[in-house]
């Protein structure tokens, strides 16, 4: 059965866009009016790499089985969706039109999957034993998370890497890593159907024959998603220095021993939360393809090009670990240089 899906992010949210209408579901992606009247007019390309093929294949919406449009904010109708999909960086909702938009769908009762780094408040809020008092201090405006109901928010770990290249329009999406989504359950039997539903119909799109990578995989733990936090912290958030910018490579290998202790005691962490360690990748692993990502995080060079705001998961794992007893100084130090570059940025800003 053909779901009707509500992403808020033409950007990331045209990767899973795509693999859904190719599975023969309808998409809206939310997104400002102008990228909407390209989208509107033009539709989506997505560039994927086939395990087999040299160079990424394109993926345009207009050959595939079912329909892309998009809409502002304000002409959004969450009613009118079986999933709303959260494809934002977490800042963003903060604008007043996404804000009531969320709203709006927090009234409706839409089940949310979220593809943020950052977990949502609600989220946050399904996991046993853990004292979410304290982790709103990491939001840019904890309130407009407050209305959901925790039952109808999952958390999918964003794990494909893709970008927008700065010479094409903002219809088009370079995917460089088709690594699979990996989501929560609900753990409510519709909500869950529909997980189920859309994974096994993105798993079973070939294209001449060929299957197509970037899969929706769903688990019952709660925790899988949090398997990226240790990667983020160890590499992502320490690319941001306070002497400028660098590589992640550069972040995890300057310092194997010291990127070792941040790795385990994030993923101690999570564990503590209720993951089960099989669930988690090894350092070594994580250290292995650290050496191939040269450039620096998008959170560094969002800081570094005068963001006054980014999505804080540094912050939520230094907040959740105090939650649960446990802290660490690197952590904490990398917390409080990204709170002073944040800070610069915005006086710069004025």
């Amino acid at each position: 059965m053909p779901y009707n899906i509500l992403i808020l992010g033409a950007s990331y949210g045209s990767l899973l866009g795509t693999k859904l209408i190719a599975a023969g579901h309808d998409v809206t992606l939310v997104c400002r009016a102008q990228t909407a009247a390209l989208i509107n007019a033009e539709g989506t390309e997505v560039r994927i790499k086939l395990r087999d093929e040299d160079t990424h294949r394109s993926f345009f919406s207009s050959d595939l089985k079912g329909t892309v449009d998009a809409v502002t904010p304000e002409d959004a109708v969450p009613e009118n969706y079986d999933l709303v999909c959260l494809a934002m960086q977490e800042p963003q909702y903060s604008h007043p039109a996404l804000a009531d938009l969320l709203s709006r769908i927090a009234r409706a009762k839409i089940p949310c999957m979220s593809i943020m780094n950052m977990p949502p408040l609600p989220y946050l809020k399904r996991i046993p034993g853990l004292d979410c008092a304290q982790l709103g201090s990491a939001f840019l405006d904890a309130s407009i998370w407050e209305r959901f109901d925790p039952r109808l928010m999952t958390l999918c770990s964003p794990d494909p890497q893709a970008f927008r290249p700065p010479e094409e329009k903002a219809n088009v999406l370079h995917v460089g890593l088709p690594t699979n989504f990996k989501v929560s359950k609900f753990h409510d039997a519709a909500s869950d159907a529909i997980l189920a539903g859309l994974a096994a119909d993105i798993d079973g799109y070939r294209i001449n024959g060929k299957d197509v990578p970037v899969k929706l995989r769903v688990y019952d733990s709660l925790y899988v998603p949090f398997a990226k936090w240790a990667m983020l912290a160890t590499g992502n958030y320490r690319c941001i220095t306070a002497q400028g910018p660098r590589s992640i490579k550069d972040a995890v290998h300057a310092d194997l021993d010291k990127s070792r202790e941040i790795y385990g005691f994030v993923n101690d962490v999570v564990v503590k939360l209720g993951a089960d360690p099989d669930d988690l990748v090894p350092f070594e692993k994580y250290a292995k393809a650290a050496l191939g990502l040269l450039k620096p995080s998008s959170a560094a060079r969002a800081v570094f090009s005068g963001a006054t705001n980014i999505e804080r998961v540094d912050r939520v794992i230094d907040l959740t670990a105090r939650a649960l007893g446990m802290s660490h100084p690197d952590i904490a130090r990398g917390v409080a240089i990204v709170d002073d570059k944040l800070d610069e940025n915005r006086q710069a800003a004025g």
